[in-house]
């Protein structure tokens, strides 16, 4: 367990931080992912967390609370594959202070034991370095190379294949 942050599922008590902090990452985000910035967005964000099928967690600082990311396990598959996708942003502000590291190595943790789910698939644009870098940190190993595999911004974008599974 990390002592410098703490995940935990978002609430609509979570929407202003959540929206501010959002709308001022905007430039940080592009073209790798596009977080709710708008109250439907957020509340329809909040009700995909709720589905059986997926997890969000933000990850916040705990000496302050503030929402510094998010990390979603989505396309959750139980039975003998036990699977699921991974996808993670950080906020502006956040960056480079290895937040995400102890948030999502608190979420593969989790995933792993709490879930019982036995591998878990990123699936990252060959030219976001910090998401790579964030990626083998956490014991990601890349298994392939998927041509126009994601529609983002409205546009199909290359993705490497990246997965971790329960040792």
């Amino acid at each position: 367990m990390s002592t410098r942050v703490v995940i935990r599922k978002p609430t609509i008590a979570d929407k202003a931080e959540f929206l501010s902090i959002a709308r001022r990452s905007r430039a940080l985000h592009r073209p790798w992912t596009k977080p709710p910035t708008t109250r439907a967005q957020f509340r329809r964000f909040l009700e995909d967390a709720r589905d059986e099928r997926r997890r969000c967690w933000l990850v916040c600082v705990r000496a302050t609370g503030e929402i510094a990311g998010v990390i979603n396990v989505s396309e959750i598959v139980r039975g003998s594959f036990r699977s699921a996708y991974l996808g993670y942003y950080v906020f502006a502000g956040f960056e480079r202070r290895g937040i995400m590291r102890a948030g999502l190595r608190a979420v593969v943790r989790h995933s792993f034991t709490a879930l019982r789910l036995h591998r878990l698939e990123a699936n990252i644009q060959p030219t976001n370095r910090a998401s790579l870098a964030l990626a083998m940190s956490c014991g990601f190993v890349k298994e392939g190379y998927s041509r126009r595999y994601l529609k983002i911004g409205g546009r199909w974008r290359d993705h490497e294949r990246w997965a971790i599974v329960a040792s």
